[in-house]
């Protein structure tokens, strides 16, 4: 796959190759910064079509994920996409972030409201600068050329009311300048698709990337679903029951899942993928290693 690191998002989304994306997170403090950086560039190594950053709520990670993420745009030439949340943060802040990524010569931005930790949820919100991701959406579009990213959720935000509430809030998120959407980890891509019709009934139209989570260890069944409330199918659960005690045979299941539901993605018409790598290369290169004949292919083949 060709990657040009001065590349908008949507220009590689647009394209007639299907791609491959991975997603990355910087090291919580300083002493994790080298194995970090070391995981990062492995999977860089691997060319995806792009990679993402993503960051601390408060910008408890800023300083890191901008590090990360010019690293392996000077280094690796692939294009980068830096996560920014607005959740508590200063309109000070969010401007001293926006100069720090046009210094670090990135133009592509995830606008995240970002996830609201126990004291932040029980806090006072009426003082705060953004309430919402549209907000930092609008306020990327003023200050700057960027190709912005905004998240989904094909199985309902769980602060929404109901799925008709959260696209049209979805919808806000596009009209107010979002160029592509990504979403939240899906397990099972009938829900994908069900989803993308009914936000193309809405008006939605721009290129929307389901999310991939490879599950390799069983421990990390309850997290996702904590995380997400993803729903798991039949077919998942009896892989994990299988083979989650053999952590060989569950990384080799999950691989093989996480590649299957690629698979059937390209073959349904969704040419863009994004993997959340969890910062494991080894479960990167098995990805890519499995779709080896298929990726670089133009979708028009």
């Amino acid at each position: 796959m060709e990657v040009f690191a001065f590349m908008k998002i949507t220009d590689i989304l647009n394209g007639n190759d299907m791609s491959l994306s991975f997603e990355v997170f910087p090291p919580k403090k300083e002493a994790s910064f080298e194995s970090v950086k070391l995981a990062t560039e492995k999977i860089a190594e691997l060319k995806p079509s792009f990679m993402s950053v993503t960051y601390g709520a408060g910008g408890g990670t800023s300083e890191y994920t901008l590090s990360v993420a010019k690293n392996i745009k000077e280094k690796y030439d692939v294009p980068m996409l830096a996560h920014l949340t607005c959740v508590s943060s200063s309109k000070e802040l969010i401007a001293k972030m926006i100069d720090e990524i046009k210094l670090c010569g990135i133009e592509n931005v995830m606008a995240l409201r970002g996830d609201l930790t126990p004291e932040l949820e029980n806090s006072d919100r009426s003082a705060w600068d953004y309430a919402h991701a549209v907000d930092l959406i609008y306020e990327l579009k003023q200050k700057g050329n960027f190709c912005i990213g905004a998240a989904c959720y094909p199985e309902v935000h769980p602060e929404s009311a109901n799925q008709r509430e959260d696209i049209k809030h979805l919808k806000e998120k596009v009209d107010a300048g979002a160029d592509f959407l990504t979403t939240q980890m899906v397990f099972d891509n009938n829900l994908f698709f069900n989803f993308l019709y009914k936000i193309r009934e809405a008006g939605i139209f721009v290129p929307v990337i389901p999310g991939i989570m490879p599950i390799t260890n069983a421990n990390q069944v309850s997290r996702a679903v904590k995380l997400s409330g993803a729903f798991m199918p039949r077919r998942f659960t009896a892989m994990v029951d299988k083979f989650g005690s053999n952590p060989a045979a569950m990384k080799q299941a999950g691989i093989a899942y996480a590649t299957d539901q690629i698979i059937d993605l390209y073959a349904n018409g969704i040419k863009n993928v994004h993997v959340y790598s969890m910062n494991k290369p080894d479960i990167a290169a098995g990805i890519t290693a499995n779709l080896s004949e298929i990726l670089g292919k133009s979708f028009l083949e």
